[in-house]
């Protein structure tokens, strides 16, 4: 299977199959979508959903944000990871809205990342959510996912996953194919324990490729796990490791 085939396949699926995909993070309005964002790095989105209403009835918007301090913020935050950082990145946030931008959150990666707590991703995901821009948000689901199916090749961090899943995902598809893949990753393709088995796209996935085969017998069906796939990917690892230098 080519990858342009391996592309047409997967998406082709998810557009059939799971269709409409939307962000799981619970908000209202932009500047909600855009602090649940902030908040989640490094975090579930459980996590971010059980903590945000008691936030966002404190802070609605960014004027009283802005005029809050990050010792005010962090006793709503504190079930987050890095809430010491967070909280001020948030207030940070606020104020760079108000001076900045009018207090609207803007539509522009390039303007989004100017923003203290918004890295790239970040950008995307607004930028893709809320202004259904062709952005291509890359976190761990995303890149992980796209590089067992074999979407991506060689990727070897978040932008270069992102230039090349954007290169072959038609524009109209790219705001739900970020969603497809994240889902996929957190249901399906999981991190230690992927349910390949299960999964409804792997006759695209290189990775169920490599780890399963058939049964050799007419008419069998059976799939096994390939040991000789993991003895190759446990030597591959241990290359390059040193020895332990004996003492004495």
């Amino acid at each position: 299977m080519t990858q342009k085939e391996r592309y047409a396949f997967v998406l082709d699926y998810f557009e059939k199959h799971v269709g409409e995909a939307e962000t799981e993070l619970y908000y209202n309005t932009p500047f909600e979508l855009l602090v649940a964002v902030i908040l989640s790095a490094q975090c579930t989105d459980k996590r971010v959903n059980l903590t945000t209403p008691a936030l966002f009835s404190r802070f609605p918007d960014a004027e009283t944000l802005a005029a809050a301090s990050p010792e005010q913020v962090f006793p709503l935050i504190r079930s987050i990871s890095y809430p010491n950082n967070k909280a001020k990145h948030l207030v940070g946030m606020a104020n760079m809205l108000l001076t900045d931008f009018g207090g609207q959150v803007p539509s522009e990666v390039k303007e989004l990342v100017k923003l203290p707590g918004v890295g790239r991703k970040t950008a995307n995901v607004i930028a893709s959510v809320v202004y259904q821009q062709p952005t291509m948000a890359v976190d761990t689901h995303v890149f992980r996912v796209s590089n067992r199916i074999g979407l991506t090749l060689g990727a070897k961090n978040p932008l270069q996953s992102e230039k090349q899943l954007i290169k072959f995902i038609p524009k109209h598809q790219v705001p739900r194919a970020h969603h497809w893949l994240i889902l996929h990753g957190r249901y399906v393709c999981l991190a230690r324990s992927p349910k390949c088995l299960q999964c409804p796209i792997q006759q695209a996935c290189k990775y169920f490729e490599k780890q399963f085969v058939k049964v050799n017998k007419p008419g069998d069906k059976t799939l096994i796990k390939n040991t000789e796939y993991g003895k190759k990917e446990k030597s591959e690892k241990s290359k390059g490791k040193k020895s332990p230098k004996k003492s004495g």
